[in-house]
């Protein structure tokens, strides 16, 4: 009630423990904390913050237009409502190394498990669009240490994310996590891998726990949770899938009240209030209110 119990050094351990586990960590976006709720009703094993997602519920274009504030604000929001531990997407970590140092300890101050840090330019672009492109290694490389070097909370995961494959090819993707794990990187995320075949290349050659971004409509194809595990795969996000399914629904009812004048036809295609007040804990808020303003005056 009102929070959720776990601590973020809770979360934290059970975070590395579900990577380190051997079994595939299913973690879908969040778009907002009752989101993140529902995504821990369902039994998921953790939250993701997506940076295109908060770009796009700001009415923005996942081109690096967000800031840190924002994406700390938006991780704070969700993280406390969850028992789950929550990966958050960085971007580039907002600047220079000392940015991304920077947005580390924001980070650990929003409660959140984890977070990655990509190789792109400034503006970045989604990593499944054309016409992006990557850093030099060494800068790469030393935005990592610096993530590394300001964490405070050892528990704290730093993920590498790597751009390179649809850039320059999985050859030096795969040289890149090589590097990037080398600089400290606890987990690698090789955006934009195509099949399972590059998935198999890359699981050989780093001893870190390694992501697959399961977004539609993208470069990669979508590939089920049984396969991803025998691919050697730790933990596999679906970053928009939430927020694509909750904006062509509110399209579709919005077109049937303008056209029928009522929303009359779409109750069956709502969440009751009753399910909300229940996703909400409203009785527990109730008693909480009832037990501390139990006298008169």
């Amino acid at each position: 009630m009102l929070h959720a119990t776990a601590t973020a050094s809770q979360k934290r351990i059970a975070f590395r423990a579900g990577l380190n586990s051997g079994a595939l960590q299913r973690v879908p976006g969040a778009f907002n904390p009752l989101s993140a709720k529902l995504i821990e009703r369902q039994g998921f094993d953790g939250v993701y913050i997506s940076g295109a997602v908060l770009s796009a519920d700001l009415g923005l274009p996942d081109i690096g237009l967000t800031t840190i504030t924002e994406v700390a604000g938006r991780s704070q929001q969700i993280a406390r409502v969850t028992a789950l531990p929550a990966l958050v997407d960085a971007d580039t970590g907002f600047g220079e190394p000392m940015n991304a140092a920077r947005t580390v300890q924001l980070l650990e101050d929003a409660g959140v498990a984890g977070m990655h840090l990509e190789d792109q330019v400034n503006p970045k672009r989604c990593g499944h669009l054309d016409g992006k492109d990557v850093v030099e290694r060494d800068v790469a490389v030393r935005r990592i240490k610096a993530a590394v070097a300001a964490r405070r909370d050892p528990d704290f995961v730093i993920a590498a994310r790597t751009d390179a494959a649809a850039v320059h090819g999985l050859d030096d993707a795969i040289d890149r996590a090589k590097a990037y794990v080398d600089a400290g990187a606890d987990l690698v995320f090789p955006e934009a891998m195509r099949g399972p075949a590059d998935f198999e290349r890359m699981r050989a050659a780093v001893d870190v726990p390694i992501l697959a971004n399961m977004t539609e409509f993208g470069k990669s194809e979508l590939l089920d949770a049984k396969t991803l595990e025998s691919l050697g795969v730790n933990i596999v996000i679906y970053p928009v899938t939430l927020l694509r399914l909750a904006m062509e629904a509110a399209e579709n009812g919005l077109r049937t009240i303008a056209e029928d004048g009522t929303q009359e036809a779409l109750l069956d295609r709502m969440q009751h209030r009753r399910d909300l007040y229940e996703l909400l804990d409203y009785n527990s808020y109730n008693a909480f209110d009832e037990n501390i303003f139990n006298f008169r005056v």
